[in-house]
């Protein structure tokens, strides 16, 4: 009786495939990390600073006054001089993380400790994580 099976060589070319097949798709799927990840980043700042501008168009042509203060003000409603009230806002839900290092605090200058920074006299906002903050 003879048995019908595949062979050592055939075994081995099918694994050769499936290895040059692997290492053409790996880096594609690596690569859409970070694109994803890019492309949050740039989806939060532009939702940010159209909400910044929108605070500024509210709020007699004044930007959020510091970066200490920037989230209580695009986060909870405010009256035309940025103090608590009723009559605008709030602009935010949240204060969104930065998706390079999951980090939602706001400094006043860019010094890569991760998050975001803002300057309140220029309401310039951008990121601070060291290598993305020129979106």
């Amino acid at each position: 009786m003879k048995r019908i099976a595949f062979t050592l060589v055939e075994l081995l070319i099918v694994v050769v495939i499936l290895g040059i097949l692997a290492a053409v798709v790996v880096p594609q799927f690596s690569d859409a990390s970070g694109d994803a990840q890019l492309s949050s980043l740039s989806t939060n700042l532009q939702t940010i600073r159209g909400q910044i501008e929108l605070y500024r168009l509210q709020h007699n042509s004044s930007y959020p006054t510091s970066n200490a203060t920037l989230v209580t003000q695009l986060t909870t409603q405010t009256d035309m001089t940025g103090a608590a009230g009723t009559d605008y806002g709030p602009y935010l839900m949240s204060m969104p993380n930065n998706p390079f290092d999951n980090k939602n605090s706001v400094a006043a200058t860019q010094d890569g400790s991760g998050g975001w920074t803002y300057i309140g006299a220029t309401g310039v906002f951008q990121a601070n994580d060291g290598g993305h903050d020129s979106l």
